[in-house]
Formats: C-alpha cells, structure tokens, sequence
C-alpha cells in the first residue's frame, strides 16, 4: 500500500499496470473504514464496496489512483456465510448505510477488526499486548436513530427529502428510513407534505431565492417530543406562519420549531444563527434516571440505547471512587460528565458551544448536582489556568468530533497529566493517530468498541489509558 505503483512496466521490476474496466479474481482480505471489502491484485490494494471477507469475487476497475484502487463486483464466486440480503430498497442508492449486506454478528466483528486496523496502521503499538474487546451490539439494530437530516430539492416541481448517494450530488427521496425512529420519519415526510401543498420554495442551484435547504428532525425515545429545525439560505422563509401553524396542526407531537440561517455552498448543516419560532426552546430526553434538555443545535448522542451501554463504559473506565476532580471536555451539554457525577468530588466541564453549554447548567441543576461547573471556553485554554491557579484534574473524559482531539487538547494532556484519559471516539482512525501521540506518557490499559451505528462502517471506541 506504501508503494506507488506506475502505468508502465520497467524493465523486469513487475510493475503492474492496471487499467480502467479492467476485469481480475480478487479474494477479499478485510472490510476497510468506510466498509468497502479489501483485497490484493498484484500486491496492490483494491477497495471493493460489498464485497466481503472471504468471497472470492470478479470485479471491474472503475477508478485507478496512485496508491490504490477502486473497483465494483462483477460476479461473486464464493460467497461469504455472513452475507445476507439487505432489506432496504433504496440501500444500494443511498449512502446512509454500508453494512445491511452482513449478518449483525458479522458487523460487530467486522467493527472490531476496523479498531484493529487503524491501531496497526496509525500506531507502533504490539497488538498482541493490547485488550482490543468484543464489540457491544443492540439486541435489534433498527430503528434506533433519534435525528435525521433530510436535505431538500425541487425535482420536477415537487419537493424531495432524503440523503445523497454515495460520492454524489443526486438526491434519494426516502419516505421510510429503517434505521431511523418511526417518528422523524413520520414529522419529516409530512413536512414534505406541507412544502409540496403549499409550495414552500425549496433548494434549486439555479435560484438564489430565499429557500428551505433542510429538514432536522429530532425525537425524545422516552418522551415522544419532536423538534423541528428549518435550515434556510435566508432569514425570510415564504409564506413562514402558513408552515409553521400547518406543522403545529398536522403534528402534534411536535413540541419546538426553530429555524436556522446557513447562507454558506457548503456541506455542513447548521449556520451560525438560529431562530426560535413556536412551542419550546428544548425537547427532553431520558436516559436510565437522567432527563436532558436539548436545543436545537445541542449536541445528543443518535442513538439513545446504545448511549447508555456506551456512558456505562466510560464510567467504568474511570473508574471513580467519590475523591476524584473530573473534566468533561468538549462536554455538549454535559451527558458524559453528568452521568460520572456521582461517583466524582467535583466535575468541571468545558465547551465552545455556549447554548451547549447553557443547557448543562440546567441539565446539572435539574439533576441536583451542585458540585459541577460549566464554562464556554476551550479545554486547551482552561486547564492550564486552573493548574496555575492549583487545580489539577485526575480523570479527563473527553468525547471529540471525528476529526479527533485538537494537538493543543493533546499538549495540554500532557501538560496537565492527568491520572487517567478516557477518551470516547467515533473515529479510530484519529484514535489511533492520538493514542500514538500520547504513547509516551500514557499506557493503553483496554480499548471496547460499542455499536452506536447499526448497518454502517461507524464504531465508537472507549479507550482507557492511564498515567505511566
């Protein structure tokens, strides 16, 4: 995979040449980050999406990169015994899911093995040594997604929802996504309903009118409320009042309608600025004893029933015996924090985000824990300030975005030094890259992957690394 290979041959070095359309057996090795199948054509590195390990497939070049190839399946001559049918009708058109063509017990191995992989490419640690666990699964890995983010487009003068295909900007209309909650799905096809009746105008490059860009649906499991946030290009929405009190009639479970403004060509969803427009700031949401208020833009884990089994983990990892200072970094609107609390002296947690970090306040008061405190501001800058001013904390939990922990975050774990690190990934890749960096001063006790994310390539990871 290191070695780059070149499109012609020289000399009698056995470099290969491959070639689009090109047709060649592969047996496939591995399923890769992204849940693509792996295999090996003359030593070079072939991704195969659907293909799985075990199967010894034919398959066509379809994009030829210095480094790698992209191919797809032509036939499969032996299939794998994990292979299943996937039973969603537009899953090989939407980039949601990778993973509905394998048995659940194939996935949750298939996730630890992806742990595995970004350890061994990312860092010089000895595999043999490490305590890489099973993998924690649902007991029905369906429907257990709490948020969708439909976008929105005008195709032949009707309004469209749905996600876009895998490395493209067509637009899957889906009315019924199985791996979501039956009621965003419910909120956002009539939503759907109310733009197409009432023309609503909706997402068209061609216009630069002020136009509906996205619906984010959000429910509690336990309470049943469901927000609504309207992502628009604009502050004015067309024929606003009709929409919302339209909303407020056909769905009744629908307890908060918010708007936010993203005038920005850009792939992420929210903007800056977000408008309250009916019913509540908030929703709730439990989780075993807790009850959170979430905003519009307040960070929740997706998928509540695994967030427990998933918090439980952290909290084992940390181990706490009621004497110990604890920070929640990037701590949203203070789940993780909030859950140790009890087993804690004293929980400081920190975030950027100050509507999150509002929330945690409420979260902490609602709970009756007097003895957190919640800032906006970064970790990087905060911690270093209380050690100066002599606080020091002995456990630092941290949650980051996929992109992982920032390298200042990271310099100032090391500053700090706290006793132990639990780190709570979405993304061993950059795990990997940051347990590498902290080798030297940490030491990896376990690691167990939990499945947040059923029927994809996505595993969360606890990580507990301790002081040397």
């Amino acid at each position: 995979m290191k070695k780059q290979y070149t499109n012609k041959r020289q000399g009698n070095n056995n470099e290969v040449k491959i070639e689009l359309k090109q047709q060649f057996p592969l047996t496939i090795k591995k399923i890769g980050i992204n849940g693509e199948g792996i295999g090996f054509f003359k030593r070079k590195i072939v991704f195969v999406p659907g293909a799985l390990p075990g199967e010894e497939v034919v398959v066509e070049v379809t994009k030829v990169h210095p480094k790698f190839t992209e191919a797809r399946i032509k036939k499969i001559r032996k299939k794998s015994p994990q292979r299943t049918k996937a039973p969603c009708l537009v899953y090989e058109e939407c980039g949601g899911c990778q993973l509905q063509h394998i048995t659940y017990e194939g996935q949750l191995e298939a996730k630890r093995d992806i742990v595995l992989q970004s350890l061994e490419r990312h860092t010089k640690l000895n595999l043999d040594e490490l305590d890489v666990r099973q993998t924690i699964g649902m007991d029905n890995p369906w429907h257990y997604r709490n948020k969708s983010q439909f976008q929105v487009e005008s195709h032949k003068g009707k309004a469209f929802a749905g996600l876009y295909s895998m490395n493209s900007n067509k637009l899957i209309n889906i009315d019924e996504c199985i791996v979501q909650h039956s009621a965003t799905n419910k909120v956002t096809t009539e939503i759907k309903r109310i733009i197409n009746d009432f023309n609503i105008p909706v997402y068209d490059e061609k216009k630069k009118k002020p136009i509906l860009r996205t619906i984010v649906t959000r429910v509690g499991f336990e309470t049943g409320q469901v927000q609504v946030v309207l992502v628009t290009n604009d502050k004015k929405i067309p024929r606003k009042d009709l929409l919302i009190s339209e909303i407020e009639k056909r769905l009744p479970e629908v307890v908060s309608i918010a708007q936010n403004i993203n005038p920005k060509k850009t792939g992420i969803i929210f903007g800056d600025e977000t408008i309250h427009l009916s019913g509540k700031e908030s929703i709730e949401e439990r989780l075993d004893e807790f009850t959170y208020e979430l905003s519009a833009r307040a960070f929740f884990q997706l998928n509540p029933i695994q967030t427990t089994k998933l918090y439980n983990e952290a909290k084992k990892a940390a181990a706490l015996t009621g004497e110990e200072k604890v920070v929640d970094a990037y701590c949203g609107v203070g789940t993780i924090g909030l859950w140790l609390a009890d087993g804690a002296k004293e929980i400081r947690g920190m975030d950027v985000i100050k509507e999150g970090i509002d929330d945690a306040k409420k979260n902490a008061e609602r709970f009756g824990v007097d003895h957190a405190n919640y800032f906006v501001g970064s970790a990087e800058e905060l911690m270093p300030k209380w050690k100066k001013e002599g606080w020091r904390p002995d456990v630092v939990v941290v949650d980051p975005p996929r992109t992982g922990c920032d390298q200042k975050f990271l310099d100032t774990i090391k500053e700090v030094k706290p006793k132990k690190f639990v780190y709570v990934s979405c993304n061993p890749s950059t795990l990997a890259k940051d347990i590498e960096y902290l080798k030297k001063q940490y030491t990896v006790e376990y690691l167990q992957p939990v499945d947040m994310f059923p029927q994809t390539a996505h595993v969360e990871c606890v990580a507990k690394m301790v002081l040397k």
